[in-house]
């Protein structure tokens, strides 16, 4: 009888030790840190090994041993490369030495972009993911000269869209590491949440992201700049006020009621400043309404509202920078479904400016939501108006992903873009706005236009984007077919497979460069 009280108490003794220890295991894996540094390509065969100053630093408190690592490792690291080290740090169990490529480039014209910057992203993305997959739930980063670019690296290597999962990846914070700069790193990291932002919304299933949820998720991510910000959430007897007849035409086919998103930043000082007007198709589900789409691949169409998470996602970043400069976004948002109340082919619609159009394919049907919208930008006396959207195929077929296509009337409005672009590696590129393309739509049997061009085989994202200057009168805008980089599969090493939320950072860096007049 006096031994059962004793196995008790050791029992629980026991059981306490057990706790302890899983506890302890617990926040010493919690509290292990990883760090990434990176290695500049020798320039010539028998140069010395080119670490960063970080990297340096690190070698030199080490007496050395991480340059005679990486000499006895294996073959010199090059581009997008890594190795990783164990032990050698007290502070960091796991290290990733990541390769940048050569430290002598620049700019380069005929890939306009940033190489140096490029390398930068991919290198950092790639050993952070190296060690996230080690269960290191806090990463270091060597600013490897640009913080910003490691920044955005390591913030859009990271992102894995998983809310859904019931397995999910290890939740990772990064920070920078030595003696880089932090503002810049800040910078970098906006920017990176941002493209993740827009990211989310892409990815997010059509059931998840209605119209009413996308504009509730902005709506939330703006209230830290209550302030600088108001948004309205126009309903559907608004859009109805407005004779929006070509958006209420597409948005009539589903069961969810259209949301018509208006936001405003006003980051400048000056009320006076005209403001930057931003457009984003929010087409949250397409199926193509009555032309309906093969269901092979109609899946991906949850992200048919790019433009819209793209536009609003960059406002949201430009108030967290606190740009000095006043924007509007404006997102249209519906689904695109058959039933009894959708669109047929042969329907004449009215747009908001007045102009009929005889919808022959129910499945261009971004151009009419687009058409409404921009019409109405026309009211705030805009600077200049930018829209996106994933409008066409056949800007896929053309470009591919290797950058957005830009249709503009604007020489001005397109270096601006095109500037920004290099900068963030996001690349644009210029698109023709011929007549030639403009009489295609306007030969239209039954209304003022049609929403497909007259050889609808030929030339889509031109006669699309002529389509829309047809409700364009002001002197500086430009439209970005964005189809072509909406999904990423192994073309940008920082962004996993999935939507890739471009070209968010170009829209926040052109409004960065517009706010400062650079």
């Amino acid at each position: 009888d006096t031994m059962l009280p004793l196995k008790r108490v050791v029992l629980l003794a026991a059981r306490r030790h057990q706790s302890r220890f899983f506890s302890a295991s617990q926040n010493n894996r919690n509290s292990r840190k990883g760090l990434v540094l990176g290695v500049y390509e020798r320039e010539k065969e028998q140069d010395s090994l080119n670490l960063t100053e970080a990297a340096a630093g690190l070698d030199s408190v080490l007496s050395g041993k991480l340059t005679e690592l990486l000499n006895i490792s294996g073959p010199a690291l090059k581009k997008g490369k890594n190795r990783i080290f164990y032990g050698l740090h007290e502070d960091f169990p796991c290290i990733a030495v990541v390769g940048l490529g050569k430290s002598s480039l620049g700019v380069c014209g005929s890939e306009s972009w940033d190489t140096c910057k490029e390398n930068i992203r991919a290198a950092v993305a790639g050993g952070c993911r190296v060690l996230q997959d080690h269960s290191l739930a806090h990463i270091e980063v060597d600013g490897c000269g640009d913080s910003q670019a490691a920044a955005e690296g390591a913030v859009l290597g990271l992102f894995t869209y998983d809310d859904l999962k019931t397995k999910k990846k290890t939740k990772v914070t990064t920070q920078l590491h030595g003696s880089g700069c932090v503002s810049g790193w800040q910078k970098g990291v906006l920017y990176g949440e941002g493209q993740n932002l827009a990211r989310y919304l892409m990815e997010a299933p059509a059931n998840h992201i209605t119209p009413s949820v996308f504009a509730d998720i902005i709506t939330q991510r703006l209230t830290p700049y209550a302030e600088q910000v108001t948004v309205h959430k126009r309903s559907k007897e608004w859009i109805e006020e407005q004779k929006m007849g070509a958006f209420l035409s597409v948005s009539k086919g589903s069961e969810e009621p259209p949301v018509f998103l208006e936001l405003h930043y006003n980051g400048c000082p000056d009320n006076s400043q005209s403001p930057l007007l931003l457009v984003g198709k929010g087409i949250t589900f397409d199926s193509g309404g009555i032309s309906l789409k093969p269901s092979s691949g109609m899946d991906a169409m949850r992200a048919d509202m790019g433009g819209a998470a793209t536009v609003c996602s960059a406002i949201v970043t430009a108030a967290a920078l606190k740009l000095p400069i006043n924007i509007i976004g404006l997102a249209p948002l519906c689904e695109n479904m058959p039933s009894g109340k959708a669109n047929k082919p042969g329907d004449v619609v009215t747009a908001k400016n007045g102009k009929t159009i005889q919808v022959d394919n129910t499945d261009a049907e971004g151009r009419l939501i687009l058409a409404d919208a921009l019409c109405y930008a026309h009211s705030f006396n805009p600077r200049a108006i930018v829209n996106t959207a994933t409008l066409t195929g056949a800007m896929d077929v053309a470009l591919g992903s290797a950058a957005a296509g830009v249709f503009t009337n604007s020489d001005w409005l397109w270096e601006q873009i095109h500037k920004a672009s290099v900068v963030t590696g996001d690349r644009v590129w210029r698109m023709p706005l011929f007549d030639h393309y403009t009489r295609q739509v306007t030969d239209c049997h039954l209304a003022d236009l049609n929403n497909v061009g007259k050889y609808s085989r030929s030339g889509g994202a031109c006669t699309a984007a002529a389509f829309l200057r047809e409700f364009v009168t002001a002197p500086h805008w430009a439209h970005l077919d964005i189809a072509g980089v909406m999904t990423n599969k192994d073309e940008v090493p920082y962004l996993k497979k999935g939507m890739s939320g471009r070209p968010t950072r170009t829209l926040i860096e052109f409004a960065g460069r517009l706010a400062t007049h650079i």
